[in-house]
């Protein structure tokens, strides 16, 4: 502190040249200037290169009024500084200035104490303590030690330090004294027990590791056991003892070895016993950031790629947009090869190849290109009589299984690579076979119709079941090989187990079920309901989710599908020559294909594309649908709902 130490009673109180108050004056005015405006400082002089430069930064400062005491000079302070002239003779310093000098001072932490310091928030303490933690996590310990001394805010309980460094240590005994501190803190004491199980287990196989064999076993008689906890997983740890060697032991154990990497990971399952308040869950503000990241791709409409969990991949500093431009709503090829209606299409499931079938009594297998994503006609399947309808790949897409319309009685197996028909099958000229099945073995199908029978057979067309009077619109073979689904003509889907010959009511709608498929999971179907349109129910809580609109339908049998990466969307034909999609927790569509101009029968989307579709129509064609081509904007109504 720099203050005069002149008494003159006539002399005047300058600061950088600048004249203030005589000391006839009782309160004193004081300007605060950052010192960086102070050039120079020599001999008895001071000099300034300019006043007034500090009117942002000026604060206010103590003077004899605001204290209730008298001063007998008046006193200018920047940052801490008081500086004051004797008649432009000199300058002198008073560090200690008593009553006798005439002067008030005071130091820099004094007026920093006179700022009322804020009170941050719970929130704020939280960001503080994860910024912290962080930073730390970078090798940041400067910063951190800064940080907290600054904030007034703690990263972690002292006890929870001391306990971290020990149990990094090694210091196994230290870190179970440790415990005893933390009980306390903890929202349930019991969780001791299983804490100290931990730490003992690391112990153990630590000494295991280092060859101290007996040691370890002492560890594992006199203290583990003793703990009364977890005794399988005493039984499982007792058999390392005999592993001939350190890389044994970890590959049995599953475990990274003495070091920092399974300490690390020990602490990790340690914290989740301890309150937040005392130590942070590891990696928290990383996680933090993940799930917002992953929550914006959630509610992202057009959101069609793998989910990346890696921070790295995405820019934290703007929100997740996907462009409708990348969303596959846009006409990439017309397929004409088809000289009638075409009734159905379907991608096989590596996605691979697209079969479609038409009233023209054939079945066109296309070939996917893996890099332009174009259809190529690899060959025609013939003979059909009654038309195409349905078709269904086998799981490993070595056979493919033709189905024609109501009064079809015929079903075709065919082998995709050869080309050859390896199975006609026809129980009965009263049968119709409008609807196929493949059961998860690959092994056997099940089909029925509309006139009363279902029939599970293998690959040769042998009939191994049957099931009397169930009039089928539509079938599905459940993943547990033994149950089938069945929509019939009593508006509700059936599971059907050919084990046991039981059957449960499962779905229950109204109006008829024309056409239904499921998602791979096995937990959600998809139906097309006449009149209706397209419903969502969950198999398992047999309950509607949902109802999407827009969609015209008649009693015309239509296609919808499930699609996109991770099955978020759903798209469907129209009797109104659209394609709708809908977003699955949307029931308004978010795009409406045009471009068909009748009936679209039939929609597929490609199970390993996420951005490729087909649809097929009654105009003859069948459309392949992709992201848009050099950013062109035809084909596609703008609907963002």
């Amino acid at each position: 502190t720099l203050a005069s130490a002149s008494s003159s009673s006539d002399s005047d109180t300058v600061v950088l040249g600048l004249a203030t108050t005589s000391p006839h004056h009782q309160a004193t005015s004081a300007i605060h200037f950052n010192r960086t405006l102070v050039n120079n400082l020599s001999g008895n002089n001071m000099q300034s290169n300019g006043a007034g430069q500090g009117q942002d930064s000026e604060l206010s400062c103590l003077n004899s009024a605001q204290n209730g005491e008298s001063s007998s000079a008046g006193g200018t302070h920047f940052n801490g500084l008081l500086v004051s002239t004797n008649n432009g003779n000199g300058v002198g310093t008073n560090n200690g200035a008593g009553p006798g000098s005439g002067t008030s001072t005071a130091s820099g932490s004094e007026v920093g104490s006179m700022k009322k310091k804020k009170r941050l928030s719970q929130s704020e303490e939280d960001v503080i303590r994860l910024i912290g933690q962080h930073l730390h996590g970078l090798g940041l310990n400067q910063t951190v030690d800064l940080l907290m001394q600054e904030s007034g805010c703690r990263l972690e309980h002292t006890s929870a330090t001391k306990f971290r460094n020990n149990v990094m240590e090694g210091e196994w005994e230290k870190a179970e004294n440790d415990l005893n501190e933390l009980r306390a803190l903890m929202h349930s004491p019991n969780a001791i027990v299983r804490m100290k199980f931990l730490l003992l287990q690391q112990k153990y196989l630590e000494y295991l590791e280092d060859g101290k064999v007996l040691e370890a076993l002492q560890v594992l008689r006199g203290e583990l056991t003793p703990l009364k906890y977890n005794t399988d997983r005493i039984h499982v740890l007792s058999g390392y003892l005999m592993c001939s060697h350190a890389e044994d032991l970890r590959a049995k154990a599953e475990w990274d070895g003495k070091g920092a990497n399974s300490r690390c990971r020990l602490l990790d399952k340690l914290q989740t016993y301890l309150p937040p308040s005392v130590m942070l869950p590891p990696r928290r503000l990383q996680t933090l950031l993940r799930q917002a990241v992953e929550l914006q791709r959630d509610r992202c409409l057009y959101h069609n790629t793998k989910l990346d969990s890696s921070l790295d991949s995405v820019s934290l500093l703007l929100d997740h947009v996907c462009s409708r431009k990348q969303f596959p709503c846009y006409t990439q090829q017309i397929l004409t090869e088809h000289c009638n209606e075409v009734w159905f299409c379907k991608f096989s499931n590596n996605g691979t190849k697209l079969a479609t079938g038409s009233k023209d009594t054939t079945v066109i297998i296309w070939q996917v290109d893996p890099e332009s994503h174009q259809l190529k006609l690899l060959r025609t399947l013939e003979g059909h009589a009654y038309g195409v309808s349905y078709l269904a790949w086998s799981p490993d897409d070595a056979y493919l299984i033709a189905c024609g319309p109501d009064d079809c009685s015929e079903l075709w197996l065919w082998n995709v690579q050869t080309g050859e028909l390896r199975t006609k099958m026809s129980q009965s000229h009263e049968d119709s076979l409008t609807s196929v099945a493949w059961n998860p073995d690959g092994k056997r199908f099940v089909t029925g119709g509309q006139r009363g029978q279902f029939y599970q057979c293998d690959l040769d067309g042998n009939l191994l079941d049957s099931w009397e009077g169930v009039r089928v619109q539509c079938l599905w073979c459940v993943g547990d090989g033994r149950t089938v689904l069945a929509s019939d003509t009593h508006q509700r889907i059936r599971g059907y187990n050919f084990e046991d010959l039981t059957d449960r009511n499962i779905v229950q709608e109204d109006h008829p079920i024309m056409s239904f498929t499921v998602s791979k999971n096995g937990r959600l179907a998809l139906l097309n309901v006449a009149t209706q349109g397209v419903h969502l129910w969950d198999l398992q809580d047999r309950v509607l989710v949902r109802k999407y609109q827009g969609v015209t339908q008649g009693f015309y049998t239509i296609h919808s599908c499930f699609g996109g990466h991770n099955e978020d969307f759903i798209a469907s034909g129209s009797e109104d020559h659209k394609v709708y999609i809908w977003h699955r927790r949307s029931e308004l569509p978010i795009a409406e294909l045009t471009g068909h101009t009748r009936t679209v029968n039939c929609v597929s989307w490609n199970p390993a594309i996420p951005g490729l579709m087909a649809s097929a129509s009654d105009d003859g064609t069948v459309r392949v649908w992709g992201p848009a081509p050099f950013l062109d904007t035809q084909n596609c109504s703008n609907m963002d709902s």
